[in-house]
């Protein structure tokens, strides 16, 4: 059943603006403080409805929205969503791992093939994987995400529009291919799509559903209020007055406005606040109230932007600071109308209001030869098309308004000195979002020793008493690799008071995470009991991360408890058929059993799967010699020796049994 707003509900939320109005406290409230307690749908009990509900009464604005590229940032991979021009012949080649790539579509449905050949043409890897969703509007890229049991990971291919080109996903490049395990999380999916509010909880990557592009309540906030009011018959006069039960972007302020566009438009290293998830920020809030965006400034950052930075380098422009309460994204972009719609002169014509032929000592200085060239066109020389550094094949507009620059070519970060991480939407981040940043930038941008010592500095003034001060040095401790350090920080609790301590079940699973991370050093140490403790704990609250289950279960199967090991193992296989670990733990089990017939399954799909996956290699060479099948051993053998050439053990069997 849905929850709406009830009326006894919205009469004790007006009595409380009422008193907080009136209240002295009241007035020390910022403008968009007071601003966003006057929108009903902010309370938490109020749901979202759908796109399918909005356009019942507004279908003129739907129709043009989903032509946008916010209403076709994510859909079926079919051929009507899909813009790549796959005939079927085009392949990807990673030379870093020696695998091909042949995206090709089998009736409707859009298949990608990995393959790797041998020096005789022969095809010694064959893995056809099946491709659900197409992420991306198409006016740039088309990336690829496929899911099982509602896991989601992105596909190893990105079709780029501009150069009419297929090539690997950023972050795919350069010997970082992660083949078909990048999962798609929660901080992913609430941009590139309408909230999902079917997400499962103790997941990473989990949702039991998931809209098909973005909609009208990333930009409104949810409508259950606002529907259950129009079913009432109280129809407002928009004309005369706001409507409270929905947030309509128009009637915030300017820097209100521009909140909702850098929720999203401002690419980052997000750092939520403390008790805060993604799904916690509604328009008409103020974003630092449930994050701060954290971007890396180098010497040169004035001539280096991301791809959906727009907000950050808009910040930068004069324009835009000279003029803040009135100058907006939307005094350029009408968010219902796609981009690739609107002509140039709707653009230039919000130049022209500041810089028209009656202000003579602002308009245009460029010789008028070279602005007929680019047909008076302001964008074109102010705004560029130009390069992003993190994501190949794609040009876009730098929104740092200026005069032209001479060199505008991005540099690799490598080739300039880093000065620090900046919060872009809080000039005052505290101690622990400052720290929290530098963890978050270590464990995802790059593994720089830098990052860790900045984290620790403000780790250090970070009080002991803090609520999450367990979370920050075990997440600081487990990303330095120091699991003697981490033991004994955890030991000072004691076991007892960290059991206690690691309770909560939320979306980005803190406490299973410190609880998992704790284990690991207590395994280090040789503590198995409190180990064991710990590893359950982490499982219990987050139940659908399949690499909690597989450190219990190898820790049960290494104590003897056999039957419980390989119970947990099925059970992740369950929820995850092709998690690695798992697959080549269970199949190392059944063969200390001699149950080599069921051990050969799991290890077929493992290596179907991973084909160069050591362990699993070695498992198979020893279910081979204990099946006497000598065909598999020479292949197992062979993998062994090409994946770990100083094998001295695979080479003297590879010599005993086939020289």
């Amino acid at each position: 059943m849905k929850k709406f707003l009830s009326l006894s509900g919205i009469i004790a939320l007006v009595m409380l603006l009422a008193y907080q109005c009136d209240h002295p406290k009241a007035k020390k409230l910022s403008a968009e403080k007071e601003e966003s307690l006057q929108w009903l749908n902010h309370h938490d009990t109020v749901s979202y409805v759908g796109i399918e509900t909005c356009m019942q009464c507004h279908s003129g604005i739907h129709q043009t929205f989903i032509q946008t590229g916010m209403g076709q940032s994510i859909g079926k991979a079919d051929t009507l969503k899909s813009i790549a021009k796959i005939d079927g012949h085009q392949k990807l080649y990673d030379s870093y791992q020696d695998l091909y790539y042949q995206p090709f579509w089998r009736d409707n449905t859009l298949v990608l093939r990995e393959f790797r050949l041998g020096a005789d043409g022969d095809t010694l890897h064959n893995l056809v994987q099946p491709i659900d969703y197409v992420i991306g509007s198409g006016q740039h890229t088309n990336s690829h995400l496929w899911q099982e049991n509602g896991y989601y990971f992105q596909a190893p291919f990105t079709w780029y529009a501009q150069e009419q080109k297929l090539d690997f996903p950023p972050g795919f490049e350069e010997g970082k291919n992660s083949r078909f395990n990048r999962q798609i999380g929660l901080e992913c999916m609430a941009c590139h799509n309408a909230m999902p509010t079917e997400f499962v909880k103790g997941s990473t990557q989990k949702f039991r559903r998931i809209p098909e592009g973005i909609n009208c309540e990333r930009c409104h906030g949810p409508g259950g209020a606002h529907v259950a009011k129009i079913m009432r018959g109280e129809i407002t006069d928009t004309a005369k007055e706001a409507d409270r039960s929905i947030v309509n972007p128009k009637r915030l302020s300017a820097q209100m406005q521009f909140e909702i566009c850098q929720r999203c438009h401002l690419q980052g290293n997000a750092v939520l606040k403390e008790g805060k998830s993604f799904f916690d920020f509604k328009p008409g809030m103020e974003l630092k109230e449930v994050m701060q965006v954290f971007l890396p400034r180098y010497e040169d950052s004035d001539n280096r932007f991301i791809m959906a930075s727009h907000a950050d380098r808009f910040k930068l422009s004069a324009c835009y600071q000279a003029h803040p309460e009135t100058f907006t994204c939307t005094s350029c972009h009408n968010p219902h109308i796609s981009v690739m719609s609107t002509v140039v002169s709707n653009f230039n014509q919000t130049c022209i209001q500041c810089h028209s032929a009656n202000k003579a000592q602002i308009m245009c200085s460029a010789p008028m030869h070279e602005r007929e060239v680019k047909h008076n066109n302001c964008v074109q020389c102010h705004m560029p098309p130009s390069q992003a550094t993190d994501i190949p094949h794609v040009t876009v507009h730098d929104h740092f308004i200026r005069k032209p620059q001479d060199n505008r070519a991005p540099v690799s970060p490598e080739a300039s000195r880093f000065l620090a991480l900046l919060s872009i939407n809080d000039s005052k981040p505290s101690a622990r979002d400052k720290a929290l940043a530098y963890l978050q930038q270590f464990e995802r941008f790059g593994a720089k020793p830098l990052y860790l010592d900045s984290a620790a500095r403000f780790l250090n003034e970070v009080p002991k008493t803090a609520s999450e001060h367990l979370y920050l040095w075990t997440y600081y401790f487990f990303l330095s690799g120091d699991r003697e350090s981490l033991y004994h920080f955890g030991a000072q609790y004691g076991l007892n008071h960290l059991l206690r301590e690691l309770t909560e079940l939320d979306y980005e699973n803190k406490d299973a995470w410190t609880a998992y991370r704790l284990a690991e050093a207590y395994q280090f140490k040789g503590d198995t009991e409190s180990a064991l403790k710990l590893f359950e704990r982490s499982v219990d609250l987050a139940p659908f991360i399949g690499d909690f289950k597989n450190k219990w279960a190898a820790l049960l199967n290494a104590e003897g408890q056999i039957a419980r090991a390989e119970s947990l193992w099925k059970e992740v296989l369950q929820e995850e058929p092709y998690h690695r670990e798992s697959l080549n733990n269970i199949a190392f089990l059944m063969l200390e059993q001699r149950r080599n017939a069921e051990a050969a399954q799991y290890l077929k799909l493992c290596l179907e799967r991973y084909p160069d996956y050591l362990l699993a290699w070695q498992n198979e060479a020893r279910r081979a010699m204990q099946s006497e099948d000598a065909l598999a051993l020479k292949r197992a053998l062979e993998a062994i020796i090409r994946l770990d050439p100083q094998n001295v053990q695979a080479k003297e069997h590879y010599r005993k049994f086939f020289s």
